[in-house]
């Protein structure tokens, strides 16, 4: 991209080389088009498309030179996106995650990728902790029997003494780990690089899974999806798990053997489970994970939070402003691919 670098009067950087800057969100229309206003007044010389729903994008994609999305929005069609975008030369994913991008073919070689990252920690450990209290107080119970008017109790499971495992041991768990011990829980970490972090009392290799399992309270998943943690929690991962024992999914549907999970909650192999993501989204009316009374179910809302836009909207607009700039070297975040 042919762009100059010029400075206002403010001494902010402004850019010459007319862009085209798409924007895929399946948002609140409050929440799009906060990203979309942001852009926009930032960088009023260029052209932004912002749309909703990923089979209404085809008449944008022929013309646009960047694309701003969060990875699960592509989920249904990536390769068709990409195969439209032509005249694509860089992917601004707004999460952490971006399967459903780098790992498509369809994504050419020489496009640039980049993501948000270090801004997760706070809303993802509020996740993992609030589904660890919701499951032990078993509070959809609870809220069922306020609506029918029905006074019962019992016994709430603590968190406190009870042995947590964190699956991925990236920025995430690094604000959750202390977290949990913050509250007298006992912290492991299951990771591909073992190595000593503050939070966590003991740390082991993801080969020793199925044996780490067997001491775990709560079973935290956070680790990036790729071939390597496909099904990582397969049955025999399911089997291991003591039946009082609770797994919460933050990370990808697919990290799970689905099948083998439906089957172990059914008949009680262990406690119950929270899950965020799923394989397909959104999950389907029919899907039988809806009449488990010991599985919680949330839209995939683990790091979605009032506060994110504000955060990864700087960011974005940095961004832009290196890449108009052709100062692709120092763009924030790039993912090495």
């Amino acid at each position: 991209m042919d762009a100059r670098d010029k400075r206002g009067h403010d001494g902010s950087l402004a850019v010459s080389s007319k862009m085209n800057i798409l924007i895929l969100l399946t948002l609140p229309k409050d929440v799009r088009e906060e990203y979309y206003d942001a852009i926009r007044r930032e960088f009023p010389d260029h052209k932004v498309d912002l749309v909703d729903d990923v089979f209404q994008i085809d008449p944008f994609l022929p013309d646009a030179d960047v694309l701003i999305t969060f990875a699960p929005h592509l989920r249904e069609r990536a390769d068709e996106v990409f195969r439209a975008g032509g005249k694509l030369k860089w992917v601004q994913a707004l999460g952490t995650g971006i399967d459903n991008i780098a790992d498509r073919p369809t994504l050419r070689s020489d496009v640039l990728l980049t993501r948000m990252h270090a801004i997760h920690g706070p809303p993802m450990a509020e996740a993992a902790l609030s589904a660890m209290l919701a499951l032990s107080r078993d509070l959809p119970r609870l809220v069922l029997n306020q609506q029918n008017r029905r006074w019962e109790r019992w016994p709430a499971r603590l968190l406190e003494g009870k042995t947590v495992g964190i699956l991925g041991v990236g920025a995430i768990a690094e604000v959750l780990a202390p977290r949990c011990r913050m509250m007298d829980m006992r912290v492991v970490g299951i990771t591909s690089w073992p190595r000593d972090l503050a939070g966590f009392d003991r740390m082991v290799g993801r080969h020793d899974l199925a044996e780490t399992v067997r001491e775990l309270d709560y079973f935290v998943l956070l680790t990036p999806y790729s071939k390597e943690t496909h099904h990582i929690v397969d049955a025999r991962v399911l089997a291991a798990m003591k039946s009082d024992a609770y797994l919460i999914n933050l990370a990808r549907g697919d990290v799970v053997d689905e099948d083998a999970l439906l089957q172990v909650l059914r008949f009680g192999g262990i406690a119950g489970a929270a899950l965020d993501v799923f394989s397909q989204e959104p999950l389907p009316e029919d899907h039988p994970f809806w009449t488990l009374p010991n599985l919680l179910i949330t839209p995939h809302v683990g790091g979605f939070n009032d506060g994110y836009p504000r955060q990864a909207i700087p960011v974005l607009l940095e961004n832009i402003r290196r890449f108009a700039a052709g100062d692709t070297a120092n763009m924030l975040n790039v993912v090495q691919r």
